[in-house]
């Protein structure tokens, strides 16, 4: 699709999570930021009520806005249809037909939102090409009810708050339960944000995602019985849950153990960033890790060996897996002058153990979804 006067072009971020992993859907506190790898799109209006969508690198997919929406398992045309199906419901008749091109820098199951960017800019491009007049927050609430209805994944909220919310050079400390947030400023001088992709890829609607879910749920459940006043799983504090620990299944217990002590970490951790205590920050990021590793058990060999790898490393202060697991990404705070020599030898060990190459990612922060003028 040649660009036209009349397009409508959208940039949607990938995202980061410093720390408060598997929190969103658990009410807690989670610490992410948008970051400079985007999705680009290009709209237009069509004639009639026929609509292509085009990923310059998986394809296209067609459909018409007045007929039964058809998803096919595993396509990522679901998270397109998904959106529609959202905003049909919010503004009937709206719609018509429309092309929209895309290509991203993202890579798929990383752990770093593509799904979300994906979902947010479809809508906020429809948004702006229909003048729907959506929120911000219709647009979060939009992606993430595609993601659980017409993917299967139950996700939170973060991924698309923080896709749509961003703002350069800032992270969000996002209250999950309540959406009240606060911006907190993203200076980690001298320090650098490096993602290293295992290149073990996840589908988080196939994988253990949604069950860790439903054992937070059947935890809360148990809890919330004797203590009615607690509605979400990281608000209940560690001293309560541990009475439980003779009435929950061993690994049900864990979970919950878990998202309580992460979700303490990620208010201490937004308390030591803006402090400059970055070093005490990355302590928190291994304290993350080893929760992750050990008690919610979404991590794998892979991740495990590349935030062990760091651990003696004078010039990394953190590292922890990121996403929802059993593959994609480590976040790594890594000093600016041993960016290089850090990423040589990591790439050297990680092929050597595993047959693997590693993909490392430099990101910054950056702006939400924004329309190019």
């Amino acid at each position: 699709m040649n660009t036209t006067s009349t397009d409508t072009i959208i940039f949607s971020p990938g995202r980061i999570n410093l720390i408060g992993e598997h929190i969103d859907y658990n009410g807690g506190y989670v610490l992410p930021a948008a970051i400079d790898l985007k999705i680009k799109f290009r709209f237009r209006k069509k004639q009639g009520y026929i609509c292509v969508v085009t990923s310059e690198s998986k394809g296209s997919l067609k459909f018409d806005i007045n007929k039964k929406l058809i998803t096919t398992e595993g396509h990522w045309g679901n998270y397109v249809l998904g959106v529609i199906s959202g905003i049909l419901k919010l503004r009937p008749g709206k719609l018509e037909g429309f092309e929209c091109t895309f290509k991203s820098e993202l890579p798929i199951g990383s752990g770093i939102s593509s799904s979300a960017a994906l979902e947010c800019g479809i809508a906020k491009g429809l948004n702006e090409l229909f003048n729907l007049g959506l929120s911000d927050y219709e647009i979060i609430e939009i992606a993430k009810i595609a993601e659980h209805k017409f993917v299967g994944t139950k996700c939170g909220v973060m991924d698309q708050f923080a896709v749509v919310m961003g703002i350069k050079r800032k992270l969000i400390l996002l209250n999950c339960e309540t959406l009240e947030y606060d911006f907190i400023d993203a200076d980690f001088s001298p320090y650098k944000i490096c993602l290293l992709n295992t290149n073990i890829s996840h589908n988080l609607s196939t994988s253990a995602y949604n069950k860790r879910r439903e054992e937070c749920e059947l935890s809360l459940k148990t809890i919330s019985k004797d203590y009615p006043e607690f509605k979400n799983l990281a608000n209940i504090p560690l001293s309560i849950i541990e009475k439980y620990k003779n009435k929950l299944t061993p690994d049900i217990y864990k979970r919950a153990i878990y998202v309580s002590m992460e979700n303490t970490r990620t208010k201490k951790a937004a308390e030591m960033i803006q402090n400059g205590q970055l070093k005490h920050f990355g302590e928190l990021m291994y304290q993350s890790h080893e929760g992750l590793s050990n008690k919610y058990e979404v991590s794998c060999d892979e991740l495990d060996f590349l935030v062990d790898f760091t651990k003696d490393l004078d010039h990394v202060i953190g590292s922890r897996m990121m996403g929802g697991g059993f593959g994609g990404c480590t976040i790594n705070i890594i000093h600016q002058n041993s960016v290089k020599n850090f990423i040589n030898l990591i790439s050297k060990a990680y092929e050597k153990t595993f047959k693997i190459k590693l993909t490392p990612i430099m990101v910054s922060t950056s702006d939400g979804v924004t329309i190019e003028n």
